[in-house]
């Protein structure tokens, strides 16, 4: 008998494994379990077509069912070709009923198909990681804008490709960045990023980190995640950056700071989490140690100049899953891992549940708000509202038996108050 199930995912067959995955997940996300709780009792999402364009990880599925028990009509699409794990798409698609069009390590035609397939049934709100969705309702499918009332944001790279659209004019509904929140980048790039960056760089090299010296470009949070536990490892951590400030921090956070022209001679791995385009590019590739291992955490392919690298490539082998050496026409080997794609989701599982837990949850509750408010937002980017941050904060701080302090009446008159000061 064939399993029905709307989407195009890898093998049916999966879904049973999928489901203990995402269960498994679930035990690490009582934020989530919460909120999903309450959205299953009042239904806050009821009837919203919702377009979801993410990481098809056992943590995304808790989110996808947060919003299927909201009263959402939901579909998810894959937001990296490498990033699917296939039997969650499985679980989701066969179990669950949720439409899902997620393979791993399908083609970027593949890719883009899918997208086109999942914003077939008209979305009236897009959750993006990545801003691909946006960026396909605001060219190619310009015929399904008028029906879309608002969305949400994740990464870092797609508030970036936002803010440049809503700067001319052009984006044609309102976002809420939850990348912006505080309960995201302090702790899912931070802590996230920082963990699962070099859980994929060991998944894939099995490499030792003591000893090494090890390149973090970019010291926003997700750099700052990955120097502090490569630091951890016993790296000797050099810091690459643009942003005097950044660059300044990382100084003081006791980190070599230079140009990736004089860290590409000293580096044995090098980590790219900017969010811009050819970090590690031609005069990088020039002074690199032979050996030397190259990944990126952005969420773009195209942080490490993979055509610059090619033309200076005599022959390119792939040596385990997710490592292909370049020898170059010198005699030198680089080593570039996942494609130059996502390490933490492409050779690893991505961030801990724990910590996706807030992500996911400031997605959910952004949602919600989004769905409540969006008749009174202008089409711009919107930084996520205090209130929600907040109270993920406090749900968080609950699940985990940790409380803290009220101020007194005293106190809030006090801080309110200009009249009080040196008695």
């Amino acid at each position: 008998m064939t399993t029905q199930y709307l989407g195009d995912i890898a093998n049916p067959a999966l879904a049973r494994e999928g489901v203990q995955r995402i269960e498994w997940a679930a035990r690490e996300m009582p934020v989530m379990r919460q909120i999903r709780e309450r959205f299953l009792r009042e239904k806050p999402l009821k009837g919203i077509r919702i377009t979801a364009c993410l990481h098809v990880t056992s943590e995304t599925a808790n989110l996808m069912l947060t919003l299927r028990d909201g009263g959402a009509d939901i579909r998810l699409t894959a937001s990296n070709p490498l990033s699917t794990q296939d039997e969650v798409a499985a679980a989701l698609a066969v179990e669950y009923g949720i439409p899902t069009y997620a393979i791993k390590g399908e083609s970027s035609e593949t890719y883009f198909r899918h997208i086109d397939e999942a914003i077939a049934h008209g979305p009236q709100m897009t959750m993006d990681d990545g801003a691909d969705v946006v960026a396909l309702l605001h060219t190619k499918r310009r015929d399904l804008l008028e029906g879309v009332v608002g969305g949400t944001e994740e990464t870092t790279t797609g508030v970036v490709r936002l803010k440049a659209l809503a700067k001319q004019g052009a984006l044609a509904y309102p976002i809420v960045a939850v990348n912006e929140a505080n309960t995201k980048h302090f702790f899912d790039n931070r802590y996230g990023t920082g963990q699962s960056t070099l859980d994929g760089i060991t998944r894939a090299t099995n490499i030792l980190y003591a000893g090494k010296t090890l390149v973090v470009c970019g010291y926003g949070w997700c750099g700052k995640g990955v120097a502090m536990r490569a630091k951890g490892m016993g790296a000797h951590v050099v810091v690459t950056e643009v942003q005097p400030l950044r660059a300044l921090e990382a100084v003081m956070d006791g980190f070599q700071v230079m140009p990736i022209v004089d860290a590409a001679a000293r580096g044995d791995i090098f980590v790219t989490v900017t969010g811009d385009v050819n970090v590690i590019d031609t005069p990088a590739f020039n002074v690199m140690k032979s050996g030397a291992v190259l990944a990126n955490s952005g969420h773009f392919d195209a942080e490490i100049n993979l055509k610059a690298l090619n033309a200076m490539t005599e022959a390119k082998r792939n040596l385990r899953p997710f490592v292909d050496e370049y020898r170059l026409n010198d005699g030198r080997a680089i080593v570039v891992l996942a494609e130059g794609r996502l390490v933490n989701l492409s050779a690893a599982e991505g961030h801990p549940a724990s910590v996706m837990d807030m992500s996911f949850a400031n997605q959910a509750l952004c949602a919600e708000y989004m769905a409540n408010e969006h008749q009174n937002l202008l089409p711009d980017v919107y930084d996520v509202p205090r209130e929600i941050d907040d109270e993920i904060a406090r749900l968080k701080l609950e699940s985990m038996g940790v409380r803290i302090d009220t101020l007194t009446e005293e106190q809030e008159r006090y801080l309110n108050s200009w009249e009080l000061g040196t008695e």
